[in-house]
């Protein structure tokens, strides 16, 4: 993975550019990993990188269940309720690395994606950074998309 997973951090106070520049590099570099070929090199279909792994339906799981998670979490009215569901649901949350490792043995995700979303993943420590974790990943489904435009 070429950009450093440093920039992906939900502790306050937050990146400015966390849901925008930071998201858009990641997506732009998930995208082109997963047009790879077994050589290493970009594989073209009609003049266009052809995805190979990481295709946004596979990822779209892995964002959804992180939403489930989230909302779980946010229907606590109180933060104080929140918080004790987010107890409750963290190690459910963080089976998702598990997931996405199985995803990646598998073949239909690559190793940058899954590098990236269990580093997403292992930055939750509560319901605040839950929700930070799950907007991240909303931006970087968005710019992913676009990537394949």
């Amino acid at each position: 993975m070429a950009l450093a997973l440093s920039a992906i951090g939900f502790k306050q106070p937050l990146r400015t550019d966390l849901f925008s520049v930071v998201a858009a590099d990641y997506a732009q570099e998930v995208f082109i990993e997963g047009c790879k070929g077994k050589e290493g090199n970009v594989i073209y279909k009609n003049g266009l990188p052809e995805q190979q792994k990481n295709k946004s339906s596979q990822l779209r799981r892995f964002y959804d269940e992180l939403v489930m998670w989230y909302e779980r979490v946010q229907y606590e009215r109180t933060p104080a309720e929140r918080q004790a569901k987010y107890q409750e649901v963290a190690p459910f949350i963080q089976m998702l690395m598990a997931k996405a490792a199985y995803a990646n043995g598998r073949k239909h995700i690559d190793n940058t994606f899954e590098q990236m979303f269990s580093h997403v993943i292992r930055q939750i420590s509560d319901a605040d950074s839950l929700r930070h974790a799950k907007l991240f990943m909303e931006a970087f489904m968005g710019f992913y998309k676009a990537q394949e435009k």
